[in-house]
């Protein structure tokens, strides 16, 4: 099968314009070296799931059946940390539970189509540069609350994403 017959994709959380100018935000009060590859802005994003290289043919099938119950959460991000080789990220403190709860439907639902399932746990993160083993770490990252409203299906298409299917997730229950 020949690469033109695969897309490759990935499930995340797609920041609205507010919240992406409020990633900018943070990616850009860091000290970036020389080096540094500061992520576009247009590729912000959370992955929950990498999925990879997928028959084109199955798209159809993979927008719709890859919906999975959810509700609207808050994830606060906190941390901004460069990790091994150089990779410069914003995460939360913690990772909230209907965070994991989507991630885990997810990760079930991609068993059920026959998809492979990353073995890796989820490290949630939000990638701000590559190559930044020698930048600077804010002091204090101006903390972000994303309101998580749904998940997205996306085709990275070499420098570009695509964002193929977006699923609502339901709204919170009132107390």
């Amino acid at each position: 099968m020949k690469a033109a017959d695969n897309a490759r994709l990935f499930l995340a959380l797609w920041p609205d314009d507010g919240m992406r100018a409020a990633l900018v935000r943070c990616r850009d009060a860091w000290a970036w070296d020389a080096d540094a590859s500061p992520q576009p802005t247009e590729r912000l994003h959370l992955t929950l799931h990498f999925l990879g290289a997928v028959p084109r043919q199955r798209l159809p099938e993979l927008t719709d059946d890859l919906k999975v119950p959810c509700n609207q959460f808050t994830l606060h991000l906190d941390q901004a940390q460069r990790w091994p080789g150089g990779v410069a990220v914003l995460t939360p403190m913690a990772a909230p539970p209907a965070l994991l709860a989507l991630h885990e439907a997810l990760r079930e639902r991609i068993e059920r189509l026959g998809l492979t399932v990353e073995s890796r746990s989820l490290r949630p993160h939000v990638t701000l540069a590559r190559h930044a083993a020698n930048s600077v770490v804010p002091a204090q990252a101006s903390p972000v609350d994303w309101p998580v409203r749904g998940y997205v299906l996306v085709e990275s298409q070499s420098v570009d994403y695509v964002v193929l299917r977006r699923h609502d997730c339901a709204a919170a229950a009132s107390s």
